[in-house]
């Protein structure tokens, strides 16, 4: 059976979580002994995965240039097929989720994925249709958060919005026509993040299903930034607010 490479506390967690079937083992450096640590160890025991205590050296032959935190796994190739629900129903923080309707660029797709993970989102959400799809290319520019973050694709986007506000997460869009500026605004920690496509921008529908219609302020000449590049600039903000 083919075996990839997973590393980092949150990637390593999320795979515990809801696909623990899939680690064949986790090496963990042996000076670790800290509550992160310790919250992996007992998740491995309770899953029933061999966890085994290296140096870091060890793991940096394992992992070579990543920023693996002190932990790595092997786990299986093949990816298990994650739903929205898999997510929300395991999660023990208010949800942080980041929604692309309509992103076409795969380029656009793999750095909106790398600024999910970085973040520590919980999930990115895309229409199954017009949208450029989870493509090789997407991968390849993700630089491993691919791996990490579930990419989950919907038919309906605007019913899944309204099937997260029924949960209590609030939906907040972005749109140069936004009422409100991002660093003005109030949101709950509970959040879903909506981008809209490479100029076209969140659909009629989506951007109606938003609780909150937020606009990034541009004070140069570029009237719009890069869909990742907004993300980055959404998700951090939210970030700082969670602490």
């Amino acid at each position: 059976m083919s075996r990839r490479t997973l590393f980092g506390f949150h990637a390593i967690l999320a795979k515990l979580r809801h696909d623990p079937e899939a680690i064949h083992e986790i090496y963990l450096d042996a000076e670790r002994k800290d509550a992160r640590a310790r919250d992996l160890i007992r998740h491995a025991e309770h899953a029933g995965i061999k966890l085994l205590p290296v140096d870091g050296k060890r793991l940096e032959s394992m992992a070579p240039g990543a920023r693996h935190q002190g932990v790595v796994a092997h786990v299986s190739a093949q990816q298990r097929h994650v739903t929205l629900d898999d997510v929300l129903d395991t999660l023990e923080e208010p949800a942080f989720l980041l929604v692309l309707d309509g992103v076409q660029d795969p380029h656009n797709l793999g750095a909106c994925l790398r600024v999910a993970d970085a973040v520590g989102a919980h999930a990115v959400i895309a229409p199954k249709d017009r949208a450029c799809g989870l493509t090789q290319t997407a991968i390849k520019v993700a630089s491993g958060a691919a791996e990490t973050v579930p990419y989950i694709t919907v038919t309906n986007l605007a019913r899944t919005l309204r099937e997260l506000k029924e949960r209590d997460i609030f939906v907040v869009g972005t749109d140069d026509e936004g009422a409100t500026e991002l660093y003005a605004a109030d949101w709950p920690q509970a959040t879903a993040w909506v981008m809209g496509a490479e100029g076209e921008g969140m659909r009629r529908l989506t951007r109606e299903t938003c609780d909150l219609l937020v606009r990034i302020p541009m004070l140069g000449s570029a009237s719009s930034l890069n869909v990742s590049v907004a993300s980055g600039v959404c998700l951090y903000e939210a970030r700082r607010r969670r602490g």
